[in-house]
């Protein structure tokens, strides 16, 4: 029997392979498309999924291919510069497109013992008390412990298993694409423009070599969402919208969303959990999604890894659906608020000028700034410590840096007394004695995820909160 089936061979389900994998987890991750799209939708990292590429030993892989960034339209297309003093020790975000970001995470899942399927689609699946059966369009059929479904929107898992996807439908649509421009660029860009002053859901970015990648509004809702839109429908909207279709033609792939925001009612059903897309969508304004569904495999991972494993606590699975759902319910919330902001109409306009003004205060900035790259989620964990259920930025230490120490997957207490234990949980929690004059606190207990389990230097509280998420001592 396999521990886990991933379906869906994206960055949420390389993700989550590769995290299982640090635990020896037999993992299999069934992709339907035989070859890895060239469709970039996700264009970069924000700075919390670049903690977590650090946290594994991956952010220098990103570094070498991607461009940071510390200034853009984050929230609204409202384009500031970034705030001082955001909690990271990463204040940038990685341009990184997709189909590169899979590539390195498609690298790193295979490296850690990944089995990965190509060309297999699922077509139904069962389960029991012992596991999940899993059938694919070909006939073959796999049996699995558990099984996760990070096959987005239209996550065939997601509806298998009856799972409600309540939400708001598309109310207006922008079309997507890469294409060769023949105009020249100093036009293309006077024109792009002076057409963003009043329609933020345009713009044309180059790629090199006369490509570019296209973004414009689409003429209402079509009918059917699967379907891609036509060169065609590409210029004519192009003309409509900036009174010119640049010349284009050539295009290397052509695609279409809209602004519906939709959350699964439930993120687990038995054996059988959902992530990323297949768990909520939402405009792609601000560029939250791909890295929302890196944050839930990181989440994920270990403690599926501990269920495999036999040590979870009994709502340990249960705490993934209590602390992502929230999460994505507030990305669902601010995009709403984004595509309100990049309306049209002389409301829409008002209030981005106010809002505009807003974003000049550093307060403000930083809240927003925050929220859009995840730095300032955090889970509730009781009464406590104010560090207690934030994740923890990197700390300099004074034998190195505190993510270097995060490698493994495993829990790590950082003590800064040597006076404090790990003893029962060795097998699952790393302690580390050393000191940073940046947390002045005596100790913390992080969790695989990086996120603080505990604060302080009561050894009973220590005992209390060890049992809560790694479970029973052993010996």
């Amino acid at each position: 029997m396999i521990d886990v089936v991933v379906v869906g061979g994206g960055p949420t389900g390389l993700m989550l392979a590769s995290e299982l994998r640090l635990h020896g987890v037999r993992v299999v991750v069934l992709e339907r498309l035989a070859e890895p799209t060239e469709q970039s939708r996700g264009q970069g990292l924000h700075a919390r999924s670049v903690e977590v590429m650090d946290m594994r030993g991956l952010l220098d892989r990103f570094l070498a291919v991607s461009e940071k960034f510390q200034v853009g339209g984050l929230f609204g297309g409202i384009t500031k510069p970034w705030p001082e003093r955001l909690d990271t020790a990463h204040p940038y975000g990685l341009a990184t497109p997709q189909p590169v970001t899979e590539r390195l995470l498609n690298g790193r899942a295979l490296e850690l013992g990944t089995e990965i399927r190509r060309g297999c689609e699922v077509v139904g699946l069962a389960q029991d008390e012992e596991g999940v059966s899993v059938e694919l369009a070909d006939g073959t059929r796999l049996r699995s412990r558990y099984l996760v479904g990070c096959d987005g929107g239209r996550s065939t898992v997601r509806k298998r298993l009856g799972v409600g996807f309540p939400g708001e439908p598309a109310t207006v649509e922008t079309l997507l694409g890469e294409m060769a421009l023949t105009e020249d660029p100093e036009t293309i860009d006077a024109v792009v423009t002076e057409v963003r002053r009043t329609q933020l859901r345009f713009g044309a970015a180059p790629l090199g070599d006369g490509m570019y990648r296209v973004v414009v509004p689409a003429d209402g809702v079509h009918e059917e969402r699967t379907a891609p839109p036509t060169l065609e429908e590409f210029r004519r909207q192009l003309h409509a919208v900036a009174g010119t279709d640049f010349g284009a033609h050539a295009p290397r792939w052509l695609s279409r969303f809209g602004d519906a925001t939709r959350q699964a009612e439930r993120y687990r059903v038995g054996r059988v959990l959902l992530a990323g897309d297949a768990a909520h969508i939402h405009p792609p304004a601000g560029g939250q999604g791909l890295n929302i569904g890196v944050q839930d495999a990181f989440n994920l991972g270990w403690k599926l890894a501990a269920a495999v494993a036999g040590w979870a606590p009994a709502d340990l699975l249960d705490s993934y659906h209590a602390e992502r759902h929230a999460v994505a319910a507030r990305v669902l919330r601010n995009t709403r608020a984004q595509i309100a902001l990049m309306g049209t109409d002389p409301g829409a306009t008002a209030l981005r000028e106010l809002f505009t003004r807003l974003m000049d205060f550093e307060e403000v900035s930083r809240y927003v700034t925050g929220m859009i790259t995840a730095v300032d989620v955090r889970y509730d964990f009781g009464e406590g410590h104010e560090l207690l259920g934030r994740r923890m930025r990197d700390l300099p230490l004074k034998r190195g840096r505190l993510y270097e120490l995060t490698r493994t997957g495993r829990g790590l207490l950082l003590d800064q007394t040597g006076r404090l234990s790990v003893a029962g949980w060795a097998d699952r929690v790393d302690h580390v004695v050393d000191v940073s004059e940046e947390l002045d606190v005596p100790g913390v207990l992080l969790r695989p995820d990086g996120h603080v389990a505990w604060a302080g230097e009561d050894p009973r509280e220590l005992l209390d909160r060890m049992r809560r998420w790694f479970g029973a001592p052993v010996g």
